[in-house]
């Protein structure tokens, strides 16, 4: 992937129109509405503002990729007391799933989860806020994959007490006393200021248009060629490949033979069906794939190694945890490698857990020694390394299930 991802800086074909490499199209939508300052947390001065108990302390960020040691490391200082998700279920969707439902667990910490559906996170809520679907408000959509802005008009009123995202912030901002205008804005105020841009992708693009129309393309001319027309986005202005040295991952046999001694098979957690990519579609029997419990994959000769055979129930472990399912041998994986799919429930084992049971939480720290990164978390242990965690670069051992 990554020898692909710099195939057109070392041709030369990202000075042509379409030459380059697009991972989505979120960047477009980020400068035409100026998502980066109107996203920064600077600029929201009521939460600048000193607490009355005592003198203001810098504000902490964290890797969601390190829930589970941040919600259980009790020498952090303060430790997290309260915790509201919404648009997420970290209880499926973050590695090191053990420890992050061991914080979830905790009886002093106060969740509170915005939701459509009783996710593996709500069942630990102490209260479960009903979140409004796309049908029931007011949103502005750009996109991944093209250039057209859209506005999402609600087709239908809130069914029962369900409430945007917005309006609980509203009203939790206002139980709180905090009463910056900003926090008395409603979801059309919000919209119609994300539009108040003077960039020219955004063009004559404004409220009234996409209410009319329902979408607008942005004014991004075809001929426009990213870091060309604009020039690159790099210090001097060139194109930073880094080095080209394989560089063994942590967890890997490379770089820990004894780990690898023990768990000697690499499990890779892949999104397994066009209907099936997020735990979103977990609630919804008719996006599951046809096999109605997850399947690990295995090679033919690991299979043989282990003395296992089609359909067996099996247990793939590690240090981290384990669990119990079912068995297809495939040589779609290679010999070594081991394949169990992501977006399953935690109701979809005996153990009460998913894939993420078994995967490394941990982010590229070598980032930390590059030009200009700051760590600036201020606590013991860096929780706020950014970067995604290493998913794919997971040590397993695969045995018969016992009975």
């Amino acid at each position: 992937m990554r020898a692909v991802a710099i195939l057109p800086a070392v041709t030369g074909a990202w000075r042509e129109v379409g030459g380059g490499l697009a991972r989505s199209t979120q960047v477009y939508f980020e400068r035409a509405l100026s998502l980066d300052t109107v996203l920064s947390l600077d600029t929201v001065p009521a939460l600048n503002t000193a607490p009355a108990h005592g003198p203001e302390t810098p504000r902490r960020k964290f890797n969601m990729a390190a829930l589970g040691s941040v919600l259980c490391d009790e020498a952090l200082q303060p430790q997290i007391e309260a915790l509201v998700v919404h648009n997420s279920n970290p209880a499926s969707i973050c590695p090191d799933q053990n420890a992050v439902i061991r914080g979830l667990e905790r009886d002093d910490l106060f969740c509170v989860v915005i939701e459509q559906f009783m996710t593996d996170t709500a069942r630990y809520a102490d209260i479960v806020l009903p979140a409004t679907t796309q049908l029931e408000h007011l949103e502005l959509m750009p996109a991944w994959g093209h250039l057209y802005l859209a506005l999402n008009k609600p087709a239908i009123s809130p069914v029962g007490q369900a409430l945007p995202n917005t309006e609980i912030f509203r009203r939790l901002a206002k139980a709180m006393g905090l009463d910056e205008p900003m926090f008395s804005d409603s979801d059309e105020d919000l919209v119609r200021q994300l539009l108040d841009s003077d960039h020219p992708w955004l063009g004559d693009i404004d409220f009234e248009l996409l209410d009319r129309d329902g979408w607008a393309r942005l004014d991004v001319p075809d001929s426009y060629r990213p870091n060309i027309d604009d020039g690159p986005e790099t210090i001097g202005g060139r194109f930073r490949l880094g080095s080209l040295r394989y560089r063994a991952g942590a967890e890997t046999a490379e770089a820990n033979p004894a780990l690898a001694a023990k768990y000697p098979l690499n499990l890779i957690s892949r999104k397994q069906h066009l209907k099936f990519l997020n735990t979103n579609y977990g609630a919804f029997p008719e996006h599951q794939p046809s096999a109605l419990a997850p399947q690990l994959e295995i090679h033919p000769i690991d299979a043989a190694a282990r003395g296992l055979k089609e359909g067996d129930t099996i247990e793939v472990y590690n240090q981290r945890g384990s669990l119990s399912v079912g068995l297809t041998i495939s040589e779609d994986v290679q010999p070594g490698m081991v394949a169990l799919p992501f977006g399953w429930w935690n109701r979809s084992t005996p153990e009460g857990r998913s894939v993420n049971a078994l995967t490394n939480p941990q982010v590229d720290a070598t980032r930390e020694t590059e030009p200009g990164f700051d760590r600036g978390s201020g606590n013991p242990v860096n929780y706020d390394v950014p970067g995604s965690a290493a998913f794919h670069e997971t040590l397993v051992q695969v045995r018969a299930a016992t009975a």
